[in-house]
């Protein structure tokens, strides 16, 4: 099957196409590159970029004690987690963009983010109640795992609602997204209503996203499912490719359609709801990053989706670099961040000259 998904997809001009779609790959390899110096060497303690060639190299002896545990216990895990929350985020927008033909879909409209964050916000509130002797067995894993059971769960609840005899509908997954969703976000607020003060101010803070909690531990965490999500994507582009010309269409094509639907909704829902766990909800860069690739490098997902995932993981390192150092010794949020570079971005994307139609999906 995935041999199948995988077949070369050959527009035209195909060749012009691929050589631009290469070196934008390559310009997006250098700003992740980039992106990661900025977030190893930015802080209140700024460790110069000697020094993290000092340490690259092998020479950590001659860095002092409190840059070396500064790398390794702080900002090295906190790296390495932005990159993979990044780039799971703007991949799964990416797919689910493709897979509903709609530019504005994103991980949300499935239920994944509204799922995860119920589970997460049941944690803080339960979890010296009813749900203590879970908390108790978890640990410091109880909230990531909530989180992303409550993402998976209503992704398969979904699911379950829009398939009949076989085949899903792509509208009645919208539709029931949006259902699901309202529903997750009353009982959310149910939670909340019954929460002490303490428990408001841990749920407002993971509601707006941050890495400051970042340990090698989380990012081993999620790295699985975000890493299934990133083996995926070249056997499922040409699939995403071929959907834009409808479900009929792309099964004449040679498209197991209904099994590629399944494999993008699990793929997206692990992705997006791992990266919750760990890092709360960090809004518009499923949304954001690729459609401003699409304008760069056009949109067949076979550049679309790599490209996704190296601008996504640089987007969300430069976030974190100024949340944590643009009102030093305080920490922002970094959907505070995101949102605030996110939102006009996609108001100009919306009115701007041509609008986001499906005109833009390939």
């Amino acid at each position: 099957m995935m041999k199948a998904l995988a077949m070369p997809f050959r527009p035209a001009d195909d060749g012009d196409r691929t050589r631009h779609g290469v070196v934008v790959l390559l310009l997006l390899t250098v700003m992740l590159f980039v992106a990661c110096l900025l977030s190893l060497g930015i802080g209140p303690t700024g460790v110069g970029l000697r020094d993290l060639w000092t340490y690259a190299t092998g020479n950590s002896a001659s860095l002092s004690t409190q840059d070396r545990v500064i790398l390794e216990a702080v900002r090295l895990p906190r790296t390495a987690l932005g990159l993979l929350v990044g780039a799971g985020l703007a991949v799964s927008g990416a797919m689910m963009q493709g897979l509903f033909r709609n530019p504005l879909a994103d991980p949300g409209i499935v239920g994944v983010t509204s799922g995860a964050g119920l589970a997460a916000v049941a944690a803080i509130v339960l979890g010296n109640g009813i749900l203590a002797p879970v908390a108790m067995v978890l640990g410091n894993q109880f909230l990531p795992l909530m989180a992303f059971f409550g993402g998976l769960f209503n992704t398969w609840a979904l699911y379950v609602i829009a398939t009949r005899d076989g085949r899903t509908s792509t509208t009645t997954l919208i539709l029931s997204g949006i259902a699901i969703g309202a529903l997750s976000a009353a009982l959310m607020g149910l939670m909340i209503v019954m929460a002490d003060d303490r428990q408001l101010r841990d749920i407002t803070f993971w509601n707006l996203g941050s890495l400051g909690g970042a340990t090698f531990g989380r990012v081993l965490s999620i790295l699985p499912f975000v890493g299934a999500v990133m083996v995926i994507m070249p056997f499922v582009a040409r699939g995403l490719d071929a959907l834009v010309l409808g479900d009929a269409a792309a099964f004449h094509m040679g498209i197991p359609v209904q099994r590629l639907k399944k494999i993008v909704i699990v793929a997206v829902a692990a992705a997006c709801g791992s990266t919750v766990a760990v890092a709360g909800s960090i809004g518009f860069v499923g949304i954001v990053v690729p459609h401003l690739l699409r304008l760069v490098m056009g949109p067949s997902h076979r550049f679309l989706l790599p490209g996704s995932a190296l601008g996504g993981g640089a987007l969300l390192l430069v976030a974190d670099s100024v949340a944590r150092t643009v009102a030093a010794p305080a920490e922002l949020p970094i959907g505070v961040i995101t949102a605030l570079f996110g939102a006009p971005v996609f108001l100009f994307l919306l009115l701007g000259k041509n609008g986001i139609t499906t005109r833009d999906m390939p």
